[in-house]
């Protein structure tokens, strides 16, 4: 036994704390991609309208630097699943938000990348939730 009554031995994690790594490798990965598509707009690879940083009206290139950064960032802290990674990721995830619903006019109307990062933000919590769950009831047993 352990001081904290559990013996570390027999404690293996559960099926919700086993997937957890994996969600969010899965969300770093996208992050990744996004970053990705970000450091295309601002080299200008793409051949679109404003798709070149010279080019782009202002709000745009102050996001476009920011999320180019902050994104590979967090995907990185995600796949390493350290403890900044969501944070940096809802960082990102606040941003866009806020781009695409409070400045539609600026910005242009993308609801699905927002309420894809609030579904991601939602599976986070419930996974949270979870893993208390079953540590509090592997103290209890």
């Amino acid at each position: 036994m352990s001081e904290d009554g559990v013996d570390a031995a027999a404690w293996r994690p559960g099926l919700v704390e086993a997937a957890f790594p994996w969600f969010l490798r899965v969300v770093a990965a996208y992050s990744l991609m996004f970053g990705v598509a970000y450091w295309v707009r601002l080299i200008g690879y793409y051949d679109g309208p404003l798709w070149r940083f010279d080019t782009m009206p202002v709000e745009w290139q102050v996001a476009s630097v920011s999320l180019s950064v902050l994104f590979p960032f967090a995907g990185i802290g995600l796949w390493m699943t350290a403890s900044w990674g969501p944070v940096i990721w809802f960082i990102c995830a606040a941003t866009e938000t806020a781009m695409y619903w409070g400045f539609p006019e600026m910005f242009g109307d993308r609801p699905l990348i927002a309420l894809s990062h609030a579904v991601v933000a939602l599976l986070y919590v419930a996974f949270r939730v979870g893993i208390a769950l079953q540590r509090r009831d592997a103290r209890i047993d």
